[in-house]
């Protein structure tokens, strides 16, 4: 699938004003797990108020107990502080990496920016090894930068 082909449904999504943020930030995860077959587990994390930590926002997949995730722990917890794009092509090789599930092979984390501020991030985890291209990044930048015009 070509992710860009996904834009304007990304776009269509962040302008139902009629829903709630966490609505559509649902949708927004829905859409991506149904039509990106190697998109296992899709989610938000958010900065918790003024601590410095992440809260799980929406998501689609199997459950986590990582709900909370102190700043600097794990591929979110690294993201929050170094406000850089992380690619994983393999979780085994991260000493920093925060288990989800045991079928989880590979992890993409994108900050999203509001205001120059790093408020939050997307999440996804891959059940395939290294399925994470540029293309991904690329598009996984534009989704974060169409969320960050819904939290302004």
């Amino acid at each position: 699938m070509n992710l860009q082909n996904l834009n304007s449904e990304i776009t269509q999504i962040v302008t139902q004003a009629n829903l709630s943020v966490d609505d559509r930030l649902l949708k927004i995860c829905k859409l991506l797990d149904a039509n990106v077959d190697y998109y296992n587990w899709v989610g938000f994390y958010f900065k918790n108020g003024d601590k410095n930590e992440l809260k799980l926002g929406p998501y689609v997949g199997e459950p986590t107990d990582h709900t909370i995730i102190p700043f600097g722990k794990g591929i979110c917890g690294q993201v929050a502080v170094s406000n850089e794009n992380f690619v994983v092509p393999d979780v085994t090789a991260q000493d920093n990496y925060i288990a989800c599930s045991i079928t989880v092979k590979a992890e993409i984390v994108i900050p999203i920016f509001v205001n120059g501020e790093n408020i939050g991030q997307i999440d996804i985890d891959s059940n395939t090894p290294d399925p994470f291209t540029e293309d991904d990044e690329r598009f996984l930048e534009f989704v974060c930068k169409e969320v960050a015009k819904m939290l302004v």
